[in-house]
């Protein structure tokens, strides 16, 4: 879930298939915009039908009806024919080994029998440690790891958080566990485009503000779309495709009222809008976070710390090493945020003192399990000639 997700993906498979251009990529996601993405040659993509996830974390349908035993059915059923067809020979999985509400249950076993390399994709923060071995237990996410996959990527810097020593994974889980580096998004196929070809009506210098997928971002948007702005510069808010209606429309009447304000549902490609904003206002997540810090942005990160403390454990870390501006969501108010904007401070570059070989890292071992795969079925084929 999340378009931060599908981009980071999308990077990934652009970085595969620029190196492997006979590789292919098939990507399955549960974001209704995915389709909207640019995809490179050689990959394609599944969108499945979508769940709507609550600040609490809970699943519901997003569209379909009420029953989620009905979508998780439906979804795991979907994915099932999808394997059963394309035969991938790496199978990698995102956050959650079982996959969302357990729909991967009955294919990691086909998968495994089929011979494909189970890898678990994960972020470098999951939650704090108590949180993370409580929720672990509780969907038994260990011994699905040590059934099923074979490799553990973390797509970040040990040197930052070391994930398995904060969750006292054992010794076989660690064993499959590769900090790859945070991956590069200045890498990404750049869009080659002005703002204002992107977001009809903007105008330089900008301010940026991103809330994910919206659908609990509307008090930073608020606080946002009410700021007094520097002179010279206006603000563009993306509200994210899943936030409310009527919050939405609260934003557009906001705007409406301003000439130096912008408010956009949903924009496909926001990296090059990224790229090239004065500063940042944005809520934590994983994906948004890399790609600031990939730009080398000036930001103001403040998290969600409910039902989760990642985003918080990681901005306030960043902030700590002065990378970007960190502020809990109980200290947001107008007036903070007018003064952030007017400062002219500059962060740390990030690349001085994180590892962003990320890419690289993925694509030699995405290389290497293709080299063993190839090893193994020419053995068998010798083996079976020899018969």
């Amino acid at each position: 879930m999340g378009l931060g997700h599908v981009r980071r993906n999308l990077l990934l498979a652009s970085e595969l298939l620029s190196v492997m251009p006979e590789a292919e990529v098939l990507l399955i996601s549960g974001v209704h915009e995915s389709g909207s993405f640019h995809l490179p040659k050689g990959a394609d993509i599944i969108t499945l039908p979508t769940y709507f996830k609550t600040a609490e974390g809970e699943y519901y349908p997003r569209s379909l009806g009420r029953d989620v035993q009905r979508l998780t059915s439906l979804r795991a059923d979907i994915i099932q024919a999808a394997m059963k067809t394309f035969k991938p020979d790496i199978f990698i999985v995102d956050n959650v080994p079982r996959g969302a509400m357990s729909e991967l249950d009955s294919v990691l076993p086909t998968l495994v029998k089929n011979g494909t390399h189970l890898v678990l994709g994960l972020r470098d923060i999951v939650d704090d440690p108590a949180t993370v071995r409580r929720q672990w237990e509780k969907l038994n996410n260990i011994e699905t790891i040590r059934n099923y996959f074979s490799s553990i990527w973390i797509y970040g810097d040990k040197s930052f958080y070391n994930l398995a020593q904060a969750y006292h994974f054992d010794g076989d889980t660690c064993q499959k566990i590769s900090f790859l580096g945070y991956l590069d998004a200045t890498r990404r196929p750049r869009q080659q485009a002005k703002p204002q070809a992107i977001v009809p009506g903007i105008r330089q210098p900008y301010a940026l503000c991103l809330v994910g997928g919206g659908q609990d971002g509307f008090e930073l948007a608020t606080t946002f779309a009410n700021a007094t702005f520097p002179t010279g510069m206006m603000g563009v808010l993306i509200t994210g495709s899943m936030m409310p209606v009527e919050q939405r429309e609260e934003l557009q009447r906001i705007a409406a009222k301003r000439h130096d304000l912008l408010v956009v549902r949903f924009v496909a490609e926001p990296l090059e809008l990224l790229r090239q904003a004065e500063c940042l206002v944005a809520m934590g997540g994983y994906n948004t976070t890399t790609e600031i810090l990939s730009f080398h942005k000036r930001a103001l990160i403040v998290p969600r710390v409910t039902p989760r403390q990642e985003q918080w454990l990681r901005a306030s870390r960043l902030a700590e090493m002065q990378l970007v501006s960190c502020l809990h969501p109980d200290h947001l108010s107008l007036p903070i945020l007018n003064h952030w904007l007017t400062e002219q401070s500059t962060p740390q570059n990030p690349r001085h003192v994180l590892n962003f070989n990320g890419l690289e890292t993925f694509t030699n071992k995405v290389k290497a399990l293709f080299q063993s795969s190839n090893a193994v079925a020419k053995t068998r084929q010798e083996t079976l000639h020899e018969i």
